[in-house]
Order: C-alpha cells, then structure tokens, then sequence
C-alpha cells in the first residue's frame, strides 16, 4: 500500500492525462490540475496546459486568469514562434505560497522555508537538548517562527503550513536524547497549538522521496527506486507519483551509522559525518570500501525489484557531500546498463525539505 498514513506524501504529476472536468462543481479540482501541473513543468503555456489536462481552452483562461489574480501564477516573456501569436509561457510564482519544513534526527532537528518553486528562504540546525524532554520544544517554536519572520510580513498570510518528518529507523531512535522520541507523537499538536497553523506529518524517509518528487531529482519522473543515505540507507518504491513502502523495516546496516564505527575503530574523528553541507577529508580506502559496500546494497535491491518491475531509473539522495551520492550514482549505472542513476537534488536536508513539500501537495495538488 502507499506510505500514506500521516499526510499526503507526494504530488500526483498530470502530463499526457485527460481528466480535467468543465462543470462549475470541480473548479477547485481542475486549479489544483493547474497547479500540479506548474509545479512539474515551469515555463508552459495555456495551450499545452490544454492539451495535457483536458481542459478547454476557455476553461484553461478562466482558470489561469483566476491564478494570476490570486499571486500564484506568473506570465512569463512571449516567445516569438515560426507562425501565429507569440506564446506567453506561464510558472508559478514563487511568493506566491511559502511552506517550513521540520525535520527530527537524532542529533539535530532541521528547519527550512521554501518558496512555492522550492527555493530555500531560510534554514537552520538545532542541537537536540542532551537531558530528558519535558514541557514544550521551545527552540524548536522559536526557530519555525524565526523562519515565518523571514518573509517579508505583507506575503505572510502566503504561510501554508508546517510539515514533520519524523524518523522510525529504530536505530537511530535509540540513539536519540532520553525522551525525544517518545515526545514525537504530540509534537505536532503543540506546533499547532503555539503558531495556530496546520500542521502536516510523515515519515522522514517518504517525506525525502516527496522532495525530490515536487522540487528535486524525480520532477520529471513517473516511476522509480529512491535510496536514502543517512544513518541506514532506506529505500521507496515510487510507481504512478505514489511512494510505497514495505511492512517491514528496511534498513541494511550499511549507512553512515556504520561508517562511523569504522572511523573510531582506526581512532579517526566521525564529527564531519553528522555536519549539514560539511565536505569530508580524504579519507582514502576506508571510505572507498565503504561506498562499495553502499553500492552492493543498492544494487541488490535495484535488482530485486527488477525481477518484477521495469525499473529504469534510481535517484540517490543524502545530506552527505554531493560527491558521495554522484561516487554511488555513477558505480550504480555502471554496472545496471541501462538504467539510470541520479543524484538528488536536495542537498541541503532532503528530509526537511521533504517536509516543506507536503502542505504545497495537500493544498495545491491533485491526489491519489
């Protein structure tokens, strides 16, 4: 079954799908078609929004005229063609929505706000408190009002929603501060409480496929493996825009858990390992080995899944240097021709920009 049990995980693409409806009831419905539809292909115009949705094109004017009023849809520069009018590509207007996002790890949590094309506006790291939990989260609280702050205050209102991810790599829940994880379950209810806005929760990892699906790596894409390499590598099918996980948890012991005890074992510091967008020393045939063994469980679950599904693409995503994931990428491809390895695009926090998707795909998106 799809991963859908906290909130919507990802945004449902449209291309090449006639099922838009002209009746008056479902003008809400054929925006959110709209939406969708910008949000995977800036720079379109009303003709092949059309052509892709269904649409006529009086409705597609109405529709787009409706958008633009609202601040959520910009009109581009006319492009002369070879015959008739110039056309007038249509995007989404990045003030025109702003989302944060959350992220909880075990050392850290992660707090980011993102425009409506999936601009960072704002990030920043807070230590988990080393002693037990107790009353609210505080600097959590004032870090997200931080990040609403950071918009200029007359596009505040543009503010949807707060996403979580919340991790459940038992592993890693175990390693976190005495308390923290038990607190998760009404962590969102106090978010709610403090800043009176919605709040929207899901797993961390289907929350990282959702990122890369709306803003990242998988934008263009239908069908795909998604692997994240945190302190575990995890994986997500994601089949027709909808992100499917297994009943039981799929972590490998390979991760950067692992690659931290290796480091201590040879008296080497891990410190680097845990930093957002820190670059790694060289730290020659230890981590050489250890991205082969990366490779290896990538690898056995790409093939798999291929005993049963046409896969053709796999997307590699951390908060690792860019370089880890394209060293992973390019041995994966390697050795799966033809398939295609990427790295993903959100370097900084997946997790947290993951979460910064979900009010954006509940709001603005169609859904399965």
């Amino acid at each position: 079954m799809p991963d859908m049990r906290f909130a919507p995980p990802n945004p449902i693409r449209i291309a090449d799908r006639s099922s838009g409806m002209n009746a008056t009831s479902v003008r809400t419905y054929n925006e959110r078609l709209v939406l969708s539809l910008l949000l995977q292909n800036q720079g379109i115009s009303r003709m092949e929004i059309g052509r892709r949705t269904g649409l006529s094109a009086q409705t597609v004017s109405v529709l787009v005229r409706s958008l633009e009023k609202e601040g959520l849809v910009a009109n581009g520069k006319a492009q002369k063609g070879r015959m008739g009018p110039p056309t007038i590509p249509l995007s989404l207007n990045p003030e025109g929505a702003f989302a944060v996002g959350i992220s909880v790890g075990h050392r850290q949590a992660d707090v980011v706000l993102v425009d409506f094309v999936g601009q960072i506006r704002f990030h920043t790291a807070l230590p988990n408190p080393k002693v037990n939990m107790s009353g609210n989260q505080t600097g959590l609280i004032d870090t997200v009002q931080a990040a609403m702050k950071s918009v200029p205050e007359r596009d505040r209102s543009r503010i949807i929603g707060i996403g979580l991810a919340l991790p459940e790599d038992r592993d890693e829940l175990a390693l976190a501060p005495a308390g923290l994880p038990e607190r998760y379950k009404s962590l969102s209810a106090e978010i709610e409480q403090a800043l009176g806005i919605d709040v929207y929760v899901q797993n961390d990892i289907t929350a990282a496929a959702a990122g890369e699906s709306m803003f990242g790596a998988a934008r263009s894409l239908d069908d795909y493996l998604f692997f994240y390499l945190g302190a575990h590598i995890h994986h997500r099918l994601v089949l027709k825009h909808q992100i499917f996980k297994g009943e039981s948890q799929d972590n490998s012991g390979i991760g950067l858990l692992d690659l931290e005890r290796r480091l201590r074992e040879v008296g080497s510091d891990t410190e680097f390992l845990w930093k957002r967008e820190a670059d790694w020393p060289d730290l020659g045939d230890l981590v050489d080995t250890w991205l082969g063994d990366c490779v290896s469980v990538i690898d056995t679950a790409l093939r798999s899944a291929s005993l049963f599904l046409p896969i053709r693409t796999v997307i590699v995503s951390s908060y690792a240097p860019n370089d880890v994931c394209e060293r992973i990428a390019v041995e994966l491809a390697n050795s799966n021709a033809p398939i295609e390895a990427r790295r993903g695009e959100l370097s900084v926090s997946p997790k947290a920009m993951g979460a910064a998707s979900l009010p954006f795909s509940s709001k603005f998106t169609v859904l399965q």
